[in-house]
């Protein structure tokens, strides 16, 4: 078994930590106070082909692997989980159903302006009564000669205020559940497509989650996303394509968080010696490494398994569910080693406590 990333693994690695650190770590309290993530930065993320990775050059990408995306959102996610977000939605999550079930014009058409940066994607499936069942979803399309016509809302939406282009699902015949639920791709100046109530949340603020609202919403039966009745296994499959890169996000805030209160226990003094001095922060932050180490193994291996077209759907879950609650417990502890200080926003800890919650939450409960 190599447990060692390749020398080209690494240095994508470096390159992404250098950006993370120098061009998005010092905007990310603003970034979260203001609710928005600068334009600059996802321009200058698209440069460096972070929107691309996975996808083939032919479409735009760069034709990485997925562990390179995993070393990406957690990169990105140790400086900013909300910069993370916007990018892990719209390429993990969005782009993935267009690549790989759409045809050939679409994927040039929507595939490539997402891989290049120039789009940002959304995913809409939750709906008030489909969270974690995806197949209860209302939202109708209904073919009219060369068109559909889809009516309802989605709420929850990361990315819906900023994203150009909409993976939407949608039921064609109720009647027939599961089997009824199809793929479209709505672009946003859609007539009848508009951006509803924006959430007021907890953590990663600097990425939307929004309302979409459909209204007699018109478009061409060529967006159709691959076969009529095969919506819900295009999106499943994006969802656990998808948990491997929260397990990532997890993870990235997780390191954060370490890093900074291995810093602050060497540095704070207390009874005339540094906190790191003091046997019980010592267990904390071994109990911290340890968790973060073991979730950073089973995100890779369940990377490597999607790269090596092995079953990793298990493994996607496993990793995502360990890293997620690893996450909790260390930004927790991180608070608990700063104590008051921990507390006050002066200190990014209590950003990484808020950003970690919803990796509990978000790609399956």
């Amino acid at each position: 078994m190599d447990f060692q990333l390749t020398e080209e693994q690494k240095m994508f690695q470096a390159m992404v930590r250098d950006f993370a650190t120098n061009e998005v770590k010092p905007l990310a309290a603003k970034i979260d106070e203001e609710g928005k993530c600068p334009d600059e930065i996802i321009k200058k993320a698209a440069s460096l082909g972070l929107f691309g990775i996975t996808i083939s050059e032919e479409y735009g990408g760069s034709g990485g692997d997925y562990l390179s995306m995993a070393i990406a959102a957690e990169e990105l996610c140790r400086a900013s989980a909300s910069v993370g977000t916007v990018f892990l939605a719209s390429l993990s999550l969005a782009c993935y159903p267009i690549y790989k079930f759409g045809n050939e014009e679409q994927k040039h058409k929507y595939v490539t302006p997402i891989a290049k940066g120039e789009k940002i994607a959304c995913f809409a499936l939750t709906e008030s009564g489909a969270g974690s069942d995806a197949g209860a979803l209302e939202t109708t399309a209904t073919s009219q000669g060369d068109a559909y016509i889809l009516n309802g809302t989605k709420i929850f939406i990361t990315n819906g205020a900023e994203a150009g282009i909409a993976t939407v699902f949608a039921t064609v015949d109720k009647s027939l559940g599961n089997r009824g639920i199809s793929a479209f791709i709505v672009e946003k100046d859609t007539p009848g497509f508009s951006v509803g109530k924006e959430e007021n949340k907890l953590g990663i603020r600097g990425s939307s989650t929004t309302e979409l609202v459909f209204e007699n919403c018109q478009i061409p039966a060529a967006n159709l996303l691959g076969e009529q009745g095969r919506g819900l296994r295009a999106a499943l499959e994006a969802i656990d394509s998808s948990r491997v890169t929260v397990a990532a996000q997890a993870l990235g805030i997780a390191q954060a968080a370490f890093d900074d209160s291995l810093v602050y226990a060497k540095d704070r003094q207390q009874f005339g010696q540094p906190l790191a001095n003091f046997q019980a922060i010592q267990w904390m932050l071994a109990d911290m490494a340890t968790h973060i180490d073991a979730a950073r193994l089973l995100t890779y291996r369940a990377a490597w398994l999607k790269d090596h077209d092995m079953p990793f759907m298990k493994e996607a879950a496993m990793a995502k569910v360990y890293a997620a609650e690893t996450s909790r417990m260390v930004t927790n502890n991180a608070i608990q080693i700063h104590g008051g200080y921990g507390y006050c926003k002066d200190y990014p800890v209590e950003r990484y406590l808020r950003d970690a919650k919803i990796t509990e939450i978000y790609e399956g409960t």
